[in-house]
């Protein structure tokens, strides 16, 4: 496979430093740029993350003492990079701009971010489920005007969990409702238990914009290309409520859904045992082996015990059962800046460089 420069667009936030241990001995992608805020610009690496490094691995040593380039100065980042990881935190529209203004310099974008994903040409891809999506970049860069350039996005971490485990049933037996309440970690929210203490012993019953997300973007997941755009799913309604809980890492979903066919418990069980997608077939180099496992504990998927399963891209399921107003209910677990965050951002840019879509 050819060898790739990449950039990292906000490195030094969470999902940024996530990126940046991600990538330190990736087989494919070598970094070559940090980007931060002209703050931050001009400054080393170590420099400006030491005090605030969230990571439990340290700075990756190749990158501590590179030194910080201005995000905003796209001139000076075009001739060191082939594609950028973009996690940056700021209003919705500048990160339009900023994105689009990448794109526009013929630097492909895989972003973290969320202010691209309702784009009917923009894909959000989970490589497991939907990877035909990416065909639309080639209706995006005519939108653009641009030859490489093109923006993909991740979807959001708090349904990384029950959209993978819903999927394969959803084909199986017709996904007719579902209610999801999900219990999100606190690095969702870029924090950490030193900077957040008054989450401990504490749930805090709210996460702006989060309950949108998780009830629209499973649509698009599961939604197909017409004409040059993604038209969403129509056929299944979903309700969420969204909780942000004193864990560090992992977010949990307790799940209720609902079939056109009744479903069987053991069936379904091995059909997540099987349930492979392009990800596996390619053998992208951050994939699971297995994408879902199920735990027959009754006390299983724990975020302390389970979050790290395949590196943190693997999905974990427990408590199947049969409900009384549903179908079927059962709780689910993927680790938010690995699976939902960086590590699916990763993944997808694997995806998109075996389809030539770097190059």
């Amino acid at each position: 496979m050819k060898q790739y420069r990449v950039g990292i667009v906000g490195a030094t936030g969470m999902v940024g430093q996530r990126f940046a241990t991600l990538l330190e001995n990736h087989p494919w992608f070598h970094v070559t740029a940090l980007l931060a805020s002209k703050n931050s610009a001009g400054k080393t690496y170590k420099e400006v993350v030491s005090g605030r490094w969230a990571m439990q691995s340290p700075i990756p040593a190749s990158m501590a003492d590179m030194t910080l380039l201005d995000a905003d100065d796209i001139d000076g980042v075009k001739d060191k990079v082939d594609f950028v990881f973009c996690a940056v935190n700021m209003p919705k529209d500048q990160i339009v701009d900023l994105e689009e203004r990448y794109a526009k310099a013929e630097i492909p974008v895989i972003s973290n971010n969320s202010a691209h994903r309702g784009y009917p040409d923009v894909p959000m891809v989970i490589p497991e489920i939907n990877a035909d999506h990416i065909q639309v970049i080639d209706s995006q860069r005519k939108r653009l005007g641009t030859r490489c350039g093109f923006i993909a996005v991740k979807s959001n971490c708090s349904i990384q969990s029950y959209v993978p485990a819903l999927t394969p049933l959803k084909e199986v037996y017709g996904l007719n409702s579902v209610l999801a309440c999900t219990y999100q970690a606190i690095s969702g929210a870029g924090k950490t238990f030193d900077r957040w203490p008054e989450i401990l012993d504490n749930v805090v019953p709210y996460i702006a914009g989060e309950e949108e997300k998780s009830e629209k973007e499973p649509l698009k997941v599961w939604g197909h290309v017409e004409n040059g755009q993604i038209v969403s799913c129509s056929d299944v309604s979903i309700t969420t409520q969204c909780l942000r809980v004193p864990v560090s890492d992992g977010h949990i979903a307790a799940v209720f859904a609902r079939f056109d066919k009744k479903p069987d418990l053991e069936e379904i069980k091995k059909i997540w045992a099987d349930f492979k997608g392009p990800a596996q077939e390619l053998k992208l180099p951050s994939a699971p082996k297995q994408f879902i496992h199920y735990f027959t504990e009754p006390d299983r998927p724990q975020p302390r015990l389970d979050r790290n399963l395949e590196n943190g891209m693997a999905v974990s399921v427990g408590r199947l059962r049969e409900d009384s107003q549903y179908d079927i209910k059962f709780v689910c677990l993927s680790h938010n800046t690995l699976r939902g965050a960086a590590g699916g951002g990763v993944e997808l840019a694997e995806l998109l460089a075996v389809k030539g879509y770097l190059d």
